[in-house]
């Protein structure tokens, strides 16, 4: 339906989004948390409007090496705009453990810079302050609003911790008059577990059924 808008909002890097999906000409893709966002494959990244300083970069990689070095199997990737910690190929005990360690360590010694350190699905990562999943959704909805032509259905969908900021958004997005007031609004997280999302699906295999019963819908 050309009237559909569909994002994809990830951590991942601009340079790998476009790679893998360079066939989806109207794909809207938003990397880094929202740190950088394109409409669609024939128009340019956008970066946000933060003045970020990033010369945490000097203290935070360092630490990471060292818990890099002392746990076999995680590996540091550097992204423009922030540092993630991946230890999914680590014993899973001792890997989520000393994800835990160097959680607590960075939060010490970043504690005054204008970052935000947080874990995630087999991840410690280091981002600044201000970028968030949510703060995309927002600029979306008013970016949409302001186009004189504001979202009457939302699907969002999610299964990352990061995912709550975009589930908190959308929950507030009728209130803050982002969206009409008879707008069709479904937040939801992959897995029962606790969430701002109010509808959950058991795995991603039944987030693939649902996109394509939407896609065999015909809109009246």
């Amino acid at each position: 339906d050309p009237k559909n808008i569909v994002f994809i909002v990830t951590g991942r890097g601009k340079v790998s989004l476009s790679k893998w999906f360079s066939q989806c000409e109207k794909l809207g893709l938003s990397a880094e948390h929202g740190y950088f966002t394109r409409w669609s494959e024939d128009s340019e990244w956008e970066s946000c409007d933060l003045a970020v300083d990033l010369g945490w970069k000097k203290i935070a990689i360092p630490v990471m090496e060292h818990y890099t070095e002392a746990t076999d199997g995680s590996c540091i990737e550097e992204k423009e705009s922030a540092v993630v910690w991946h230890h999914q190929e680590a014993d899973p005990d001792f890997g989520l453990w000393q994800a835990k360690e160097l959680l607590d360590h960075l939060e010490s010694v970043l504690a005054n810079d204008p970052v935000l350190v947080k874990s995630g699905q087999q991840i410690v990562e280091v981002k600044p302050q201000g970028v968030s999943k949510g703060v995309v959704v927002k600029n979306l909805m008013e970016k949409m609003k302001n186009k004189g032509k504001p979202a009457d259905f939302v699907l969002c969908i999610g299964d990352d911790r990061s995912d709550e900021d975009m589930f908190e958004a959308i929950a507030s997005s009728v209130s803050n008059k982002w969206l009409p007031e008879n707008a069709e609004v479904f937040a939801c997280t992959v897995g029962q577990k606790p969430s701002m999302a109010k509808y959950y699906v058991d795995d991603t295999s039944q987030v693939i059924k649902l996109l394509q019963v939407l896609s065999k819908s015909v809109a009246v």
